[in-house]
């Protein structure tokens, strides 16, 4: 793919953006990236990722659970911290205080993952998903009192129903 601002370079970055739902793609290369003031950092990996956003969440004297060892596996919060990974399945209880902010962090602030669609999913499940989207909009317009738009919502929500 060439970069859409030189037309000469092979574009090495793409930068992705959604605003009020509607998505833009911008594909350049390193050197007009760097024109236009895209400074590109290089990947961290999950692991890089969760260490450095608990070590952000730590706070001092061990106040968010770092003395708490999880009984199944026996790793604490901060050998988990140091190497990345938690130990087992069950750690995700034990440290869950500690490790709720970083997750939301992580899915800028999203409570429900949202991952992609598996290929082939029926047509149940898309509704399901936007009748769930309706229904927060709903609850959004009831809640500034917009009566009009929650009416319409409403609807729609039936008719997918």
């Amino acid at each position: 793919m060439q970069c859409q601002n030189c037309n000469k370079e092979t574009a090495t970055i793409h930068l992705t953006e959604i605003v009020n739902g509607q998505r833009s793609e911008k594909h350049l290369c390193q050197n007009c990236a760097e024109a236009e003031g895209v400074t590109v950092k290089s990947q961290l990996s999950l692991n890089e990722l969760l260490s450095s956003l608990l070590a952000a969440q730590a706070k001092p004297g061990g106040e968010d659970g770092e003395s708490i060892v999880c009984p199944h596996c026996g790793i604490s919060l901060e050998q988990f911290r140091s190497g990345g990974r938690l130990g087992c399945p069950h750690d995700y209880e034990v440290f869950k205080q500690a490790l709720r902010p970083v997750i939301a962090a992580a899915h800028n602030e999203a409570q429900t993952h949202c991952g992609k669609t598996p290929a082939g999913i029926t047509e149940s499940v898309d509704n399901a998903l936007k009748i769930e989207q309706l229904k927060k909009q709903l609850e959004a317009a009831v809640r500034k009192e917009d009566y009009e738009t929650a009416a319409k919502l409403r609807d729609q929500i039936a008719s997918l129903q």
